[in-house]
């Protein structure tokens, strides 16, 4: 939820009556209406064997800090869409080299609320997390996008420190997949 107006005047005809009454933004002067609307954002569990990556955030909120692979997606882009291009983009590598359909690539596992800080704004999200399986994947096939990543790490789930993540929902993103592995493990038989 937004904690203030980021507007000091209305975008329509400068007024200073501007004001917030969830979930919009109105001039009383001119009638103006203006919904924050929650922004789309995806993030990935990349499975390289028994491990997942993790990117070390190159940049604010949170840099040096650890996060998924993902971003927010486009205007006219779908969730799988968007989550596609942002690992390209930040890994510089391409996880559908066959052109398989996006929904056989990708898995959907969660979904979290967020509030992203973003330049003194606070964006509303909703986060979902997908989970992409590329066994063979290795740290020398990435080609980082500098702007974004300072580096990435491999790390078994449980080698995570839950305190070295840069938002919440990757936290219980995190959390949530150790009990998957620990049931997809069970239910294995090992």
């Amino acid at each position: 939820m937004l904690k203030y107006c980021p507007f000091k005047f209305c975008p329509d005809c400068a007024s200073k009556e501007i004001k917030y009454d969830e979930p919009r933004f109105s001039c009383p002067a001119c009638g103006f209406v203006y919904f924050h609307n929650t922004a789309a954002a995806n993030g990935c569990i990349i499975e390289a064997g028994k491990k997942i990556v993790l990117l070390v955030r190159g940049k604010e909120p949170c840099a040096g800090k650890l996060d998924l692979p993902g971003g927010f997606a486009n205007p006219g882009e779908g969730i799988l869409e968007g989550l596609y291009r942002e690992i390209k983009e930040e890994l510089g590598w391409d996880p559908n080299p066959n052109g398989l359909p996006l929904n056989k690539l990708f898995t959907f596992f969660a979904s979290f609320p967020n509030v992203y800080p973003y330049r003194g704004l606070d964006y509303n999200t909703c986060d979902m997390y997908f989970i992409l399986s590329c066994p063979g994947l290795k740290q020398e096939d990435l080609k980082l996008e500098a702007d974004e990543v300072s580096g990435v790490r491999f790390l078994h789930p449980d080698e995570i420190n839950l305190d070295d993540l840069a938002f919440d929902p990757v936290r219980k993103t995190i959390i949530a997949y150790r009990e998957y592995v620990l049931c997809r493990t069970k239910n294995a038989g090992g």
